[in-house]
């Protein structure tokens, strides 16, 4: 990309890397209005991506935005459960409707369009990427300020679907302390590099246990490496989610929303900062 890029392909007869990525973009549903999409990535299972989305999705609603978001884990979908949803989505001609959690948070995810919620998804990785961008083409997102994309593990087909083909704004990584986690986070931090999709914050799950009788802060899964790997990529922002029963408690019941947190305040902040892509 030149120095002089003035971002205006329209105005531009160049070829370059830009123009190459910005050709990819699928256009939304003709009935959606989406502002900002914000994806949240890990390139390993099980370190709390979903959790992240949904306290960041909830922490955004109750700042006054409209706030939506995409589960694309498409064969282990986990946001209708937390958010209390149990109802289908409905759609029609013109296209598929989200469904509304409790405080209005527009939804969309695999086990809102299956009859039973364990039913399991057994297509491969192609299909897989097909159905999220349904999730983009084909569902009426309305009005919506930001939408949050809670991603599959990995560096595969769907991260790479979504990457090319949806305007990422930014995205967060989420990690736990261990050691082996650290190098399958680097992973998905050097391919939005690769894709050149800003990473906007590392939130480190599970960091640290407080003490509920003394206040001593017990780092049970060892020592954080959240400044380490945000020193060695630049990534601009940290924020630390304890171990709490309390999240357990709330998700279990399908009222994430209800679990009040400013832990990921500084990562909304930088979100609120980044400029649409």
């Amino acid at each position: 990309m030149s120095e002089n890029c003035s971002h205006n392909c329209s105005s531009c007869s160049k070829s370059c890397s830009s123009r190459t990525q910005e050709s990819m973009l699928k256009e939304p549903h003709k009935q959606s209005s989406v502002k900002k999409v914000i994806g949240i990535v890990s390139g390993k299972g099980g370190v709390g991506k979903s959790l992240t989305t949904a306290l960041l999705a909830a922490f955004a609603q109750k700042q006054g935005l409209s706030v939506g978001i995409m589960d694309a884990d498409i064969t282990g979908p986990s946001i209708p459960r937390m958010f209390g949803v149990k109802e289908h989505a409905t759609g029609d001609e013109n296209g598929i409707n989200t469904v509304l959690s409790p405080s209005g948070m527009q939804l969309m995810s695999m086990n809102l369009l299956l009859e039973e919620e364990t039913a399991p998804v057994v297509w491969r990785g192609p299909v897989i990427a097909g159905a999220v961008m349904q999730f983009w083409t084909d569902v009426i997102w309305k009005d919506v300020d930001l939408l949050f994309i809670d991603m599959p593990p990995g560096t595969g087909d769907v991260p790479l679907t979504v990457f090319q083909s949806i305007p990422i704004a930014g995205i967060v990584v989420v990690a736990t302390p261990q050691d082996l986690v650290k190098m399958v986070v680097e992973k998905a931090v050097n391919m939005a590099n690769m894709l050149q999709i800003p990473v906007l914050g590392l939130v480190e799950n599970m960091s640290y246990f407080e003490c509920p009788d003394c206040g001593k802060k017990l780092e049970i899964f060892g020592r954080s490496k959240a400044e380490q790997i945000a020193a060695e990529y630049a990534i601009p922002t940290i924020a630390r989610i304890p171990i709490d029963p309390k999240i357990s408690e709330y998700a279990d019941a399908g009222r994430i929303e209800d679990y009040e947190t400013d832990a990921l305040a500084e990562i909304f902040a930088r979100i609120q900062k980044t400029e649409r892509n």
